[in-house]
């Protein structure tokens, strides 16, 4: 992904008014970013513990979205796995992300949603640069190339129902 200024973030938003998009807080590391390693932006709100947000390419445009989830209470012992990333996580390590559909239908108050990694770091743990809690990934026989893109396919597939 290519690296991202404040204003490239707050521009892209498309399932918010530009009031929220004005108020929401950026990451302040963008300069920090491995934007090499990242196939979307990704972050939680720290003022806001129910609130997340995404940005990424969808048909050469910056794609953002206003996300809330409500950590996954399950027991102790349960796992669950991201629907982006496939990477498996203990208690907490994936949520129900949750975005209003753009334009009218989100006007109208209907939402989409999808099983993420709570944190968002989807990117990073497929390119073992960062490791779930358990410290371990599933082997698989896809590359990891091939991992990235199907990724990409999921991300594209939740971002085209934001639009439908």
């Amino acid at each position: 992904m290519r690296s991202l200024t404040e204003h490239d973030i707050r521009n892209s938003f498309v399932n918010c008014s530009k009031g929220e998009a004005k108020r929401l807080t950026v990451p302040r590391d963008l300069a920090e970013r491995p934007w090499d390693d990242l196939d979307f932006l990704g972050w939680r709100d720290p003022g806001a513990p129910d609130r997340s947000y995404l940005v990424a390419e969808r048909d050469g445009r910056l794609v953002g979205l206003a996300m809330r989830f409500q950590t996954a209470q399950r027991g102790f012992l349960q796992r669950s796995m991201c629907s982006l990333c496939l990477t498996t996580h203990p208690r907490g390590g994936v949520s129900l992300m949750t975005a209003r559909k753009a334009g009218a239908a989100g006007r109208e108050g209907n939402s989409v949603g999808a099983y993420m990694c709570t944190d968002l770091a989807c990117s990073l743990y497929l390119r073992g640069k960062k490791l779930p809690e358990n410290g371990t990934r599933f082997d698989e026989s896809l590359t990891l190339r091939e991992q990235i893109e199907r990724t990409r396919g999921h991300l594209a597939a939740f971002l085209d129902k934001v639009y439908a």
